[in-house]
């Protein structure tokens, strides 16, 4: 017991000591609440561009519009992948709080989405705070679905993560 204290105040040291790492490069690991919640990560590829990754779930609610499936009201596995691009300069600020947009694809499975996909267009703002390295997030994503049935469908999540 008194070993995983040490192990957790050792990796609190290590994390307080990361300083101002730069949020718009390297690799950022969190958590996004809404549709879906769940694990959220983010792959910096220049200083204006990054993939985006979700894991996450869903506990009700049909968020396809007239989903013509056979959605069982039950919790589904959501992943997606999107690439975005980041304006830095849209809003003027002493803090930095970039506009965002992009495109990827999503796949559900359970609750009567199996094997289903969609086209994502994604729509945001981020956080990005001096000398600390995490960035918040809030972002809207109309989606397309293209399989079982075609549909027009909108997630929506509010998220943080830490970037190493």
């Amino acid at each position: 017991m008194r070993q995983s204290w040490y192990a957790l105040i050792v990796l609190c040291l290590f994390l307080a000591a990361q300083g101002s790492v730069a949020q718009e490069r390297g690799f950022g690991l969190g958590v996004i609440l809404g549709e879906p919640t769940g694990i959220s990560a983010k792959l910096w590829t220049s200083p204006v561009n990054a993939f985006d990754f979700g894991l996450g779930w869903s506990i009700g609610g049909d968020r396809i519009g007239n989903y013509k499936g056979h959605y069982d009201g039950g919790s589904r596995v959501h992943f997606h992948m999107d690439y975005l691009w980041h304006a830095f300069d849209a809003i003027r600020s002493s803090e930095r709080f970039p506009l965002y947009y992009g495109i990827g694809g999503r796949i559900n499975s359970g609750a009567g989405y199996d094997g289903s996909v969609a086209v994502r267009g994604v729509f945001g703002i981020a956080w990005l705070p001096h000398e600390t390295p995490i960035d918040v997030f809030f972002e809207l994503v109309p989606s397309l679905e293209l399989t079982s049935t075609t549909a027009f469908g909108m997630d929506a999540g509010i998220g943080a993560r830490y970037f190493f």
